[in-house]
């Protein structure tokens, strides 16, 4: 279905996909194979869709399809035009289509007298899998196969990982929201993507969409904002996954289990990790639209140059570090967060995992440790054990094997540098992938190895979540709420997934969507991620969901940036780190 959803730029036809310098019809076996599939393209038509013989209806339901895959109005006489008959019989093909439940027709006015028309779910299906019968027959009826993708594509092993998801189809009926929908989202790929399809979601839900992107600070400044606010300015807004203990405890969402069980909305799909850090004291306020892990991310070419394995254990990374570091190379050996305050608080959360300790007093479990429920001693911070000194002297390790303006490196400059060459890893968000694996210039492009966090002595190996999940503002006007559950359900739905990835995303919360065989086709790093998932490697606890993670990720990251420009010793650092969260733990009343 790739080719029919990317239709902007046609697919090369099937004898476009050969050699260029071969002559098609030099040998007889290949003219029969030729004629073979003009045959089997015929039968399977006539088997896989719905198509009238008499007059044809091709025409119509490309026109269709292709309108609803860009956003565009499609009409009945908008529809006749295209169709290549006139205009009474067109017209006539077009009710007889609708008839046979392939057409929808949805009011775009009050008195219902002007309506548009849609594919509907069916017409889609059938349209998916005619795609799915042609693309196999090309490969077997005349042996070329469809760039990109191996000859096991359809019908082979690929195809039985998982089930082929639809391009989603539009709603019944428009949605009833004055002056369209409201959106406040972050400014990365995911939501980058959601914006290039703008045009089809307003076709989907048949109301203007309006969508805000910010830099992550800017978006935790405007949620809070728009909290004080005696009425919301957005409907739908896209949260940062820690935070959710924050913006529910403060009031800031409305708690979503009421329309998840009146519309029966299936949460079961998604990583469990990412719905349950979507959750505050039993209520969920978010259904997740991206899971996206901090990772070590490494070149293959470069471990298999000198003869190293991927890096699993602290000293493994330091080890590997210093040896990919090289002024000959002009590379450095690692990059990370370790800009001051927030970045680097991250890098030091994630790196006590890494040994085995959260930053604050969880329960431990089979599993490793419960972040969705904290209270009393749980939220006691724990800056004062072996871990969180281990933590330190490795965050001042890799200095010596860092780039030059290291201390100034945050979330998008690490990603950078390992992109462009200029380090041979990174901790890296799996959001920013697409930097380097979608971008065939990039030296990393299908050379790098995704990793867990590599884990110090008598600690597993842990992939600390991150993501974000849409919510409804607490003060949204109770007549909105319902069409806006709609539109949220369906920007998160595992069609919506789907369509992100195929337009820039690298990352999905949903098991369907990984396990889509034309998504797993796309980048290694979608199935990488949902294994992790699945063996429990994906873990929300380095940064656990409770209202004063913010707070406390920015006093350790400006401590340890004291520390590691030489202003404080590791003691006085991670001294004044537990001091300073516990003071601000007490002052909630936690214990």
């Amino acid at each position: 279905m790739q080719s029919i959803i990317k239709h902007k730029s046609r697919p090369e036809g099937p004898f476009e996909t050969q050699d260029r310098g071969h002559k098609f019809g030099a040998a007889s076996e290949e003219m029969s194979r030729f004629l073979d599939f003009i045959e089997q393209l015929d039968q399977e038509s006539a088997q896989a869709l719905s198509i009238k013989t008499g007059y044809a209806e091709t025409q119509l339901f490309v026109a269709l399809l292709r309108n609803h895959l860009e956003g565009k109005l499609t009409t009945s006489s908008s529809l006749a035009q295209s169709s290549g008959l006139t205009y009474g019989t067109a017209i006539r093909a077009i009710n007889d289509i609708e008839s046979r439940g392939l057409i929808m027709r949805r009011a775009r006015t009050v008195t219902g007298k002007s309506f548009s028309l849609h594919p509907s779910e069916k017409l889609i299906q059938e349209w998916q899998e005619y795609a799915r019968r042609v693309h196999s027959l090309i490969g077997s009826t005349i042996g070329l196969s469809v760039p990109g993708r191996g000859s096991d594509y359809f019908y082979g092993s690929s195809y039985q990982r998982g089930n082929v998801i639809n391009p989603p189809s539009v709603l019944s009926s428009k949605l009833q929201l004055q002056k369209g929908l409201r959106v406040l989202v972050h400014a990365d790929p995911t939501f980058l993507a959601m914006h290039v399809l703008k045009k089809q979601f307003e076709s989907i839900f048949g109301v203007p969409i309006q969508s805000r992107a910010l830099s992550i600070d800017r978006l935790r400044d405007e949620i809070i904002k728009n909290a004080k606010s005696e009425s919301s300015s957005y409907d739908i807004i896209a949260c940062d996954l820690p935070w959710f203990g924050e913006m529910a405890q403060q009031g800031r969402f409305m708690p979503i289990d009421e329309l998840i069980e009146k519309t029966d909305f299936d949460t079961s799909d998604f990583h469990p990790e990412a719905i349950a850090s979507a959750r505050y004291k039993g209520r969920q306020y978010g259904i997740p639209v991206q899971t996206t892990p901090d990772l070590l991310v490494c070149r293959r070419d470069i471990l298999n140059e000198f003869g190293l394995d991927a890096p699993r254990t602290i000293e493994d990374t330091l080890e590997v570090a210093k040896t990919f570091h090289s002024r000959a190379r002009n590379m450095s050996g690692i990059a990370w967060n370790a800009a001051r305050g927030t970045p680097l608080g991250h890098s030091f959360l994630f790196s006590m995992a890494a040994f085995g300790q959260p930053a604050i007093n969880l329960r431990r479990t089979t599993s490793g440790f419960d972040g969705g429920n904290v209270e009393g001693e749980n939220f006691r911070p724990m800056f004062n054990t072996l871990a969180a000194r281990q933590s330190a002297v490795y965050l001042r390790e890799l200095l010596n094997f860092s780039p030059s303006n290291i201390l100034s490196m945050s979330w998008y400059e690490r990603a950078r540098a390992y992109a462009d060459g200029e380090v041979g890893m990174a901790y890296c968000a799996t959001l920013l992938a697409p930097m380097f694996e979608l971008n065939p210039e990039s030296p990393a492009h299908g050379v790098t190895e995704y990793l867990p966090h590599p884990a110090g002595s008598n600690a597993k190996t842990v992939a600390p979540l991150g993501g974000y999940a849409l919510a409804i503002p607490a003060n949204i006007s109770p007549d909105r709420i319902g069409p806006i559950w709609t539109a949220l359900a369906s920007l998160s739905s595992a069609q919506a997934i789907k369509l992100y990835i195929e337009n820039g995303s690298l990352v999905s919360p949903r098991f369907s969507v990984s396990m889509d065989p034309e998504v797993s086709k796309i980048s290694p790093v979608i199935s990488k991620v949902d294994e992790m998932a699945r063996f429990g490697v994906l873990q929300m606890w380095p940064r656990p969901p409770v209202p004063e993670i913010s707070d406390i990720i920015a006093i350790v990251g400006e401590e340890m940036h004291d520390m590691l420009v030489g202003a404080k010793t590791i003691d006085a650092a991670l001294a004044n780190s537990q001091n300073r969260a516990d003071a601000l733990m007490r002052s909630r009343g936690h214990y």
